[in-house]
């Protein structure tokens, strides 16, 4: 993530939360938040910006590559995915999301094709207007048409949205997240080529892959910037990571500081470095 981009998430964050005293949980919380929102930010920012030499406005020939090592949806998703049919009365599908502790489902054909998603939102629209004691006034209906035509709705069929949005187990989770932002769901279906389910991701599995552990990065330093890059005995170097801040102490060739600190910098879940390091003559 680029310094512009930790500034500007930084800052939607805090001014999405109430100023307040936070507790070391909630810090912790706050930076995970930060750290996914900047990992969904630059997935939106390969979406939205064009091709080096193509005119805004103009369609990309090519996707932007990305790294071979990104994250899929296929590692993070869940299998089997739950599921009903079309024809799953109203009260099952309570049932079905009560047992399964899920928010949605998705709703499949007899050949397992996606055909919408019907969600806890979609069943408290009917139940909404079932509860109303007093018949609505055709102002109201009008205001409210979808949620008054959703009521009438007795199956997964009629009670569902649709189509449903859904990603690809090749999708990059980083993309898969910007989906999930984007159309405010907390549960994407997974299908493949033919539109049939294989799974589901919710956004606790982006969040999880998308924001790597703090022993993972301190690995990454120490093997890859230290040992491979520098040529350099980690043993020499104290490295600590905590909620990707990286405090690096140690001795080494003062030409060689700014390289190390730049290399550090440069990993995408570290949120700053801390410089304990002293200089040494060549």
């Amino acid at each position: 993530m680029s310094d512009f981009e930790r500034q500007v998430v930084g800052k939607e964050s805090r001014l999405a939360v109430p100023q307040r005293n936070w507790t070391p949980e909630e810090e912790h919380r706050q930076d995970l938040l930060r750290r996914y929102l900047g990992a969904v930010a630059a997935a939106a920012a390969r979406e939205l910006a064009p091709e080096e030499g193509t005119a805004p406005g103009t369609e990309r020939e090519a996707a932007t590559p990305r790294p071979p090592s990104a994250p899929r949806v296929r590692e993070v998703m869940s299998v089997p995915a739950v599921s009903v049919r079309g024809d799953t009365p109203f009260l099952e599908l309570a049932r079905t999301l009560s047992r399964e502790h899920v928010s949605a489902v998705p709703v499949v054909d007899a050949e397992d094709h996606v055909i919408g998603v019907v969600s806890e939102s979609d069943l408290l629209a009917k139940v909404a207007v079932m509860s109303t004691p007093h018949r609505p006034g055709p102002l109201a209906r009008l205001r409210e048409h979808r949620l008054y035509e959703k009521s009438r709705g007795e199956t997964a069929a009629t009670l569902m949205t649709y189509p449903a949005i859904s990603v690809h187990p090749g999708d990059p989770v980083t993309d898969a997240a910007w989906t999930a932002a984007r159309s405010r769901l907390r549960r994407l279906p997974v299908v493949d080529h033919l539109g049939r389910l294989v799974g589901v991701v919710n956004r606790l599995d982006l969040l999880r892959s998308l924001v790597r552990d703090d022993a993972e990065i301190k690995e990454e330093i120490e093997s890859r910037i230290l040992r491979k890059h520098l040529l350099l005995d980690p043993a020499a170097f104290r490295v600590q990571v905590e909620n990707g801040v990286v405090t690096v102490a140690g001795q080494l060739d003062v030409d060689l500081i700014p390289k190390l600190l730049e290399s550090i910098r440069e990993i995408e879940d570290v949120v700053e470095v801390v410089d304990h390091l002293s200089g040494s003559a060549a």
